[in-house]
């Protein structure tokens, strides 16, 4: 099998927690060869949709992990998979990406996750679609509403919908202090929409990311938990990792979500769960490959490579 990774500069990529590089190493393993090649390799020429691309070679060192072999022009559907693993922000350069890779789609590309199910599901808006599992949320750029639900709430977060990594988001507590600059800040003066949600004091414990691969649920999530009085628990952020089991009610918001978003054309998706409530699903880039397989010896990476089989055979 041929598989091609649409990814982050692999000079920027931390060998020791990287999802995309276990991904990588597990399909090297099974004999595979893999590419790479960024958003800006890719163009619409002729009317094929065509990219830059270098086969990769793995090293065995940690350091220096890759050799890239001069790029060449390749057809997308040149490759028995396209896995679209861009971290966000999901601007309009990540859009555009989008509409190429299913152009390629049509003229016989196998992309995962699906370009179209990316861009219909934001990362943040998503949780709307499953309101039973969230906590009491409100998306707008008015003033006026976030202040509102600050009163009826008194303690919130306010966050960007298009971030990553814990990136842009404010806790106000009861006081209000900052409030309206924080406003300000987010919405830019009331031109851009975020997501404001109820605090929840779970945070403690962990921001759990459970995936979600093939519709089927990893039996252990990575509890991201804040450090030095941070509200953030995202790894990004300083917060550390702990692998543990899920929990009855992580059981029922993965259950519930796992074959709806696998029969969407999402092979692969991160839930990020506070307490019992679901609060991101993440679609672009999921995470924490590496971590869960280190503390619980589940090999998650090949079970994404399964997957990835069972999906390119059709079975």
């Amino acid at each position: 099998m041929k598989i091609a990774f649409l990814t982050d500069p692999l000079s920027q990529f931390k060998t020791y927690k990287d999802s995309t590089f276990a991904m990588m190493r597990e399909a090297v393993r099974r004999g595979y060869t893999v590419y790479a090649f960024g958003p800006a390799d890719m163009a619409l020429e002729n009317g094929k949709v065509v990219a830059n691309i270098s086969r990769i070679t793995l090293t065995g060192d940690s350091e220096d992990w890759y050799r890239a072999e001069a790029p060449q022009a390749l057809p997308l559907s040149a490759f028995d998979a396209v896995l679209q693993r861009k971290d966000p922000p999901f601007d309009m350069e990540y859009i555009y990406a989008t509409y190429l890779l299913e152009l390629a789609e049509q003229q016989g590309a196998r992309v995962f996750n699906k370009p179209a199910a990316i861009r219909n599901h934001n990362e943040k808006l998503s949780i709307a679609q499953f309101s039973q599992f969230t906590a009491p949320t409100l998306v707008t750029r008015d003033e006026q509403r976030i202040r509102a639900f600050h009163r009826e709430h008194q303690d919130i977060i306010l966050k960007p919908l298009d971030g990553m990594g814990g990136a842009g988001i404010f806790r106000i507590r009861a006081d209000g202090m900052n409030l309206g600059s924080v406003i300000e800040t987010l919405t830019l003066n009331g031109s851009r929409t975020i997501m404001i949600q109820r605090y929840i004091p779970e945070i403690v414990n962990g921001d759990k990311r459970i995936l979600l691969i093939g519709g089927k649920v990893v039996p252990f999530a990575l509890a991201r938990i804040p450090q030095n009085g941070e509200v953030r628990g995202n790894l990004a952020a300083g917060g550390v990792g702990v692998a543990q089991e899920l929990s009855a009610r992580d059981l029922e918001i993965a259950q519930t979500l796992a074959p709806q978003l696998y029969q969407r054309g999402l092979l692969l998706v991160g839930l990020d769960v506070i307490g019992d409530c679901l609060t991101e699903v993440n679609v672009t880039s999921p995470t924490c490959f590496q971590e869960i397989t280190q503390q619980k010896g589940v090999d998650v990476a090949a079970m994404f490579i399964d997957a990835l089989e069972t999906a390119v055979s059709g079975r």
